[in-house]
């Protein structure tokens, strides 16, 4: 096989694609996990790395156990690959997701840890696309493969770019044969975001946080892809690591102390609250019955306190509008405006 060039990658480093004659693709997740990618009609090469895992093409009734992947494919308007998902209905918020549920063109086949492998056989399954946290059983991932279903383990959490996160769609277009449309799709959202990266900061103070049940501040970590949005839509996270004192491990959020938080946070020019625990708040009130500490805090004296909507962790594709719409509020022109994207403003 001889190489023909590589994938034309802006934000994502945690995968590579290298291409090859005859239209075969080696894909590389992290610095361990290989793919190789072979055209409908073509063989699987000789003497192929026994650890090179082989996707035949074309490839259908995908099993996606990776929530945060299945809005890519919405963005490729290829749903239809894909058959069976590990998040049961209730818990999607995208509308096109419930749709193809209650329709039973999508199948909940189970937790991730514990799906039902007679239906993934079934229904003639081409691989499963697995978070990361499927490292936490890998006994689900060999008994998928055992069964001759293909593991890919996805990383798009670990990017650490905003926009890394949504251009694995590139992967996804490669794999069923839409790689310009991914390429269109991606290029056209990282269009709209021109003006706003080129732009100066702000010098606009953000926090974003939610109230946890026992009375915690569950906040991010600085350098966390929401921490970086902020930054990119030209505003300031304002919690630092001197703040947090930071843990180390791989989680992007931690808990503070309320007092803390309160030392840190309370002259934030703007709040952000976000909804994906407890639901989405609409009022000012709704928050101080959170902490009543919140009533001190500048943001909500000023009102400028928003909430995100349920389905911005779960739109991989929604990154620009997010920045988009973090840009609107820090530059203050969302003045006039109560209803973003993915953000509403408190009463």
């Amino acid at each position: 096989m001889t190489p023909t060039g590589s994938m034309e990658l802006q934000y994502a480093n945690q995968f590579s694609v290298d291409y090859y004659d005859g239209g075969y693709s080696l894909i590389t997740i992290g610095d361990t996990d290989q793919f190789l990618l072979v055209p409908e009609g073509k063989d699987t090469p000789e003497g192929l790395d026994s650890d090179i895992t082989v996707l035949q093409q074309p490839i259908a009734n995908i099993y996606v156990a990776a929530s945060s992947a299945m809005d890519l494919f919405c963005g490729l308007d290829s749903l239809d690959a894909v058959r069976m998902t590990s998040t049961a209905l209730a818990d999607w918020s995208l509308p096109e997701i419930q749709q193809a549920m209650e329709n039973e063109d999508i199948l909940y086949v189970g937790k991730y840890n514990t799906p039902d492998y007679e239906t993934v056989i079934s229904e003639n399954c081409s691989m499963a696309i697995e978070s990361t946290m499927i490292y936490h059983n890998p006994e689900t991932q060999e008994q998928l493969e055992s069964l001759g279903i293909p593991v890919m383990v996805e990383r798009s959490s670990y990017e650490s770019h905003p926009l890394g996160r949504m251009e694995w769609i590139k992967l996804y277009g490669l794999l069923l044969g839409k790689t310009e449309e991914a390429v269109d799709y991606f290029d056209q959202k990282v269009t709209q975001l021109d003006d706003i990266l080129t732009g100066s900061s702000t010098g606009k103070t953000v926090a974003f946080f939610y109230i946890s049940s026992n009375g915690y501040a569950n906040v991010r970590k600085p350098g966390d892809y929401i921490s970086k949005m902020i930054e990119l839509a030209g505003g300031s996270y304002v919690l630092s690591a001197d703040d947090l004192n930071v843990d180390e491990n791989a989680l992007s959020t931690m808990n503070m102390q309320m007092e803390a938080f309160y030392a840190a946070a309370k002259d934030a020019d703007y709040l952000i609250y976000n909804s994906t625990i407890d639901g989405e708040l609409q009022t000012i009130d709704q928050l101080l019955d959170k902490s009543a500490l919140l009533a001190d805090f500048k943001a909500v004296k000023e009102g400028n306190v928003w909430c995100t909507e349920k389905n911005m962790f779960q739109q991989t594709t929604g990154a620009a509008d997010m920045i988009t719409d973090l840009h609107t509020i820090v530059t203050g022109e969302a003045s006039g405006s109560d209803q973003l994207t993915f953000l509403h403003r408190l009463h």
